[in-house]
This record gives C-alpha cells, sequence and structure tokens, in this order.
C-alpha cells in the first residue's frame, strides 16, 4: 500500500500550492491498513489537528479513488524513537502554517518560480530589479518591499524567487514563506489552543526573511491586524528582510489600519502592470519551452495578441492548443489557436464566479442564502461543488478565492473539485449537468 500512498500523494500535490503540500502532506507517512482504516503518521499534534481541519476530506476522497475502497482516515502521531526512549528533539518544535523546518524551506518554493525563468519587459522591470536587488543583499531594498499587482501578473513568481535566491546563497539564513490567510488561520489556531507565545516566537524571533503573500486579505480583521503589526514591528527593528505582495496599495485596503498600512508602505512600492506584445509573445515562447511544446511562430504571435489581460491567461492559451491539438489529432496552427482564444476572451468577459452562482442556482432551484450557507444537505452541497468547479474551470480564479466566494475554506474547494471531476468519469448523468452548464456558460446565455 506504499506505493498506493505515494500515487495519492502525488495527486494532492497537483491540487495544492506547493508550498502548502511541502508543509502538511509531504510529511505524513503510511503505516497500516486495519479493516476499514487507512491509518497514517504524523510528526506531532500541532500538524494533526491541522491536517484533520482543513485537508482530511482531500486525503480520504483521493485514497478512496486510488485505492477503491471505503474508508476512514486515520492520522496517528509517529513516535519517532531514537533507541533510547525519547522523541526527538525536533519533534517537539511544533510548525506554523508555511513556515517549514531548514531542511525543507527551499522545497516550499515553486521550481519554476525563480529570476531566470521570470521574463522581463516593460511592465515589470523595475519590480524585477527591486526584488533581484533586495534577493542579493541591496542596501537600497535591504527593509520591506511592496510587490503590487492584479492576480496573474507574476508578483508571486517574483517573491519566491526572493526565497529561492536568499536559501541558495546562505541556507542557514531563516526564510518564512506565508500567506495572509495562512498567517491569519495559524494566530486564530494558536488563541483557541493557548500557543500563542509560540505563534510570536517562530515570527518575531525565528524568522530572519518574511514573504507575506496577499496581505490584502487582512483587511477587515482587526485582531490578524493587531499582532501583525507588533509581528512587523520586532522584524524591522531588528533589521530583518520583509517582502509583502498585494492586489491593492496598502492605503487602498478596506479597514485596514493605519499604522499597520504605514507599516507595510515603509520599503520600496513597486507595481507590475499587464505585458505588452513583445513581452507576451516572450512569455510563451519561455513557457513552452519550459513544457517542452513546440509552437510555430505565427501561432505565438496569434496567442500573444489576442490574449492581453495577465500571464495566466496566456498560459491557459498555451496549454489549450497543446491540449486540443493531442486529444483531438489536430496540426498546431492558426486556426486551432484561434477557436481556443475565443473561447477564453469570451470567458473572461462575462463569466464571473458570482455569475456563476446565479446559474447554479436557478438550475437546481436553490436560493443564492442556501447555496453559500453551511448545510451539508444533498440538495444543496451538490449544486455548490458543481459551482466551484465550473468557477475554477471558467474564471481561473485561485482554490482560496473562490473557497471565500462560497464561504469555504480553499481545501473544501480542492474537495469539492475533485469530487465533480470523478463524478463526470462515473456518472453520465453528472456530466451531461456539467456539459449543459458549460454551454450556458460559454455562450453567454447567464
Amino acid at each position: 500500500m506504499q506505493s498506493a500512498w505515494n500515487q495519492v500523494k502525488t495527486l494532492i500535490h497537483k491540487k495544492l500550492p506547493h508550498h502548502t503540500f511541502m508543509v502538511w502532506i509531504d510529511p505524513l507517512e503510511f503505516i497500516d491498513i486495519r479493516e476499514d482504516e487507512f491509518v497514517l503518521g504524523c510528526p506531532n499534534t500541532f500538524a494533526r489537528k491541522w491536517v484533520m481541519s482543513h485537508y482530511i476530506d482531500l486525503i480520504k476522497a483521493e485514497i478512496e479513488s486510488v485505492c477503491e475502497i471505503s474508508c476512514r482516515v486515520t492520522l496517528e502521531i509517529s513516535d519517532g524513537d531514537n533507541g533510547n526512549g525519547d522523541s526527538h528533539l525536533d519533534k517537539e518544535q511544533l510548525p506554523l502554517p508555511n513556515v517549514s523546518r531548514r531542511q525543507h524551506e527551499q522545497s516550499l518554493f515553486h521550481q519554476d518560480f525563480t529570476f531566470e525563468q521570470f521574463v522581463v519587459g516593460n511592465c515589470n522591470s523595475f519590480a524585477y530589479e527591486a526584488a533581484l536587488a533586495s534577493a542579493s543583499g541591496g542596501d537600497a531594498y535591504r527593509d520591506a518591499l511592496f510587490l503590487l499587482s492584479q492576480t496573474g501578473l507574476g508578483k508571486s513568481h517574483l517573491s519566491q524567487a526572493i526565497g529561492t535566491r536568499i536559501l541558495h546563497e546562505n541556507s542557514s539564513i531563516r526564510v518564512c514563506y506565508v500567506t495572509a490567510e495562512d498567517f491569519t488561520n495559524a494566530m486564530v489556531y494558536a488563541l483557541r489552543h493557548d500557543n500563542i507565545e509560540q505563534f510570536k516566537e517562530k515570527y518575531r524571533r525565528q524568522c530572519d526573511v518574511l514573504l507575506l503573500e496577499d496581505v490584502q486579505f487582512f483587511g477587515g480583521k482587526e485582531k490578524t491586524q493587531h499582532e501583525l503589526g507588533y509581528t512587523l514591528d520586532a522584524l524591522l527593528a531588528a533589521g530583518k528582510k520583509l517582502i509583502f505582495t498585494s492586489t491593492h496599495l496598502p492605503d487602498d485596503i478596506p479597514k485596514l489600519d493605519g499604522k499597520l498600512s504605514s507599516r507595510l508602505s515603509s520599503g520600496i512600492i513597486s507595481s507590475i502592470e499587464s505585458p505588452d506584445y513583445d513581452t507576451r509573445v516572450r512569455i510563451i515562447e519561455k513557457k513552452a519551452a519550459s513544457k517542452s511544446l513546440k509552437i510555430p511562430r505565427d501561432v505565438v504571435e496569434y496567442l500573444a495578441s489576442e490574449l492581453t489581460q495577465n500571464v495566466r491567461q496566456l498560459e491557459s492559451g498555451l496549454i489549450g492548443v497543446a491540449a486540443k491539438a493531442s486529444l483531438l489529432k489536430l496540426p498546431i496552427d492558426v486556426k486551432l489557436a484561434e477557436s481556443v482564444a475565443k473561447n477564453i476572451a469570451r470567458r473572461s468577459r462575462k463569466v464571473t464566479t458570482t455569475s456563476i452562482q446565479k446559474l447554479v442556482c436557478k438550475h437546481y432551484k436553490i436560493s443564492m442564502e442556501e447555496l453559500l450557507s453551511p448545510s451539508r444537505k444533498r440538495s444543496i452541497s451538490h449544486p455548490r461543488q458543481i459551482a466551484m468547479y465550473l468557477a475554477r474551470r471558467f474564471t481561473g480564479e485561485s482554490f482560496q478565492a473562490i473557497g471565500r466566494s462560497f464561504n469555504r475554506y480553499h481545501s473544501t474547494t480542492l474537495h469539492a473539485i475533485g469530487t465533480v471531476e470523478r463524478l463526470i468519469r462515473e456518472q453520465g448523468a453528472i456530466q451531461k449537468h456539467v456539459e449543459f452548464l458549460s454551454r450556458r456558460l460559454e455562450s453567454g446565455d447567464l
């Protein structure tokens, strides 16, 4: 069953952010199968509680899919016995979300999110140079760097590139990479379980570089803002390096405390704009090369001229062309690219998560209040899962963003999407429902 567990981990890895997978899922070990119970080993109590709260549904779904069994999943604490009856000291240090032990720090970052893989153009050259200087220890960017852009333009790429470069040059530096949402969840968990001093210790005194993603998420979260403010004060006073990413300037984040806004703005603020045509061409060429795809030049130029919003849209076009050519045994040419690009452009203009929610409510005859409620009744949870699946397919939003739109954690979104994907494969009726709703969305008949 070890090979089956390895396969399950591979499937989960595809559905979670790389750094999240490396912190929470990769350390889990297969122990045993006891009747209808699938037993996994977990490094400590904190990790067990976090996985049970956020990822157990996803783990269970993938185990049942791979093993073709119905089972319960149990997490047991690995004893870590060193032969003397004592656990290894490292097991006593409870990890916090997205802040790994030293040996795992570099593995938290996406392998393609490096400076070498970043395509520089007029739209992002200042942000690139600022990030590179920050990673290289330049005095001008010693304290803080704030990377500003809309979704899909490369701010997370540069943030992770900084972390990767710093660790490459000096592996003894303690790099903490965390999203604002996970920082908030960890703080709330620490408060509820009387672990706040450990939380403070990890972020204030065991961190040399803080990479904090999506700080716009802190808007309206008063207690988290208060704790974050003290944390940033402590790190700045100690001369530590801070890198923030956001879709909004600090002053434009709704319900953000003025003092925290001032701290976030204390360093260099660098924006990333939508790529121009020449940059889009080079982005497509670089991504095609990294995926070993041979795309004719005229197809590259066509995609670059039609898909103008962001890098994710360009990548979606590239993957769409390659997938359609492979599945339908068609040549990769401008005609094929045109069909893919027009579909993407049409979706991006008309389809939003809200419009998907309204369409699903109308189709299944439920209210928006019911769709967004905590109800787990099949008549409501099933349409909710389909709506999440369609939101991921047609909007390209992150799992976290989709989850927030449905008042759910991103792990619940992952589970919902995985469930619908499985039902599409197994049940013709579900496939027909999804295809019908997809045609409505593609045609603009909302």
